[in-house]
């Protein structure tokens, strides 16, 4: 007969899905989540999933689970996810109009622009550049309509009396 075993593969949830505790998952998650929005570590590109299962004494593999299980993600797309969000904040901010794009890259945790506007691109589908025009562009014209509203307001009011 054949020599090749065509059987199909069946596809498994991984062993490790069945032997989490729903409350220590979510505990878990809680605890990341307060490493990132709170502490904001994955601004520091030297921030890894092993730093980050040292401070909270536990392993990467357990890490990598329930970041898999609560985010859908693996580790380093979930830290590029958070740096994206916060450079499109820096982006769109008036305050940082001034930043270059490695400035930006660098603030929210990208060790070079390459990696920036790759990422940035993948989870945008323009440039970080792009972005940032588009946005000010908006902003502008927002700001164009409030100052003719109202100066609208202010002939009304004159007339009126």
């Amino acid at each position: 007969m054949g020599k090749y075993n065509l059987t199909e593969k069946k596809m498994r949830a991984p062993l490790y899905r069945s032997l989490l505790n729903p409350e220590m998952v979510e505990n878990m998650y809680q605890a990341i989540m307060a490493k990132f929005i709170v502490e904001k570590k994955y601004r520091n590109p030297e921030y890894s999933a092993q730093k980050l299962a040292d401070e909270l004494n536990t392993n990467t593999r357990y890490i990598s689970a329930v970041i898999n299980l609560r985010y859908q993600d693996n580790y380093s797309q979930m830290v590029n996810e958070f740096r994206i969000k916060d450079a499109m904040y820096l982006l769109k901010d008036k305050h940082s109009q001034k930043m270059t794009m490695e400035d930006i890259a660098l603030t929210v945790g990208f060790s070079n622009r390459q990696s920036f506007y790759a990422a940035f691109y993948k989870r945008t589908g323009i440039t970080p550049r792009e972005y940032r025009q588009k946005n000010m562009a908006q902003i502008e014209t927002q700001l164009n309509d409030r100052r003719k509203r109202l100066r609208e307001s202010r002939a009304k009011k004159k007339m009126n009396g």
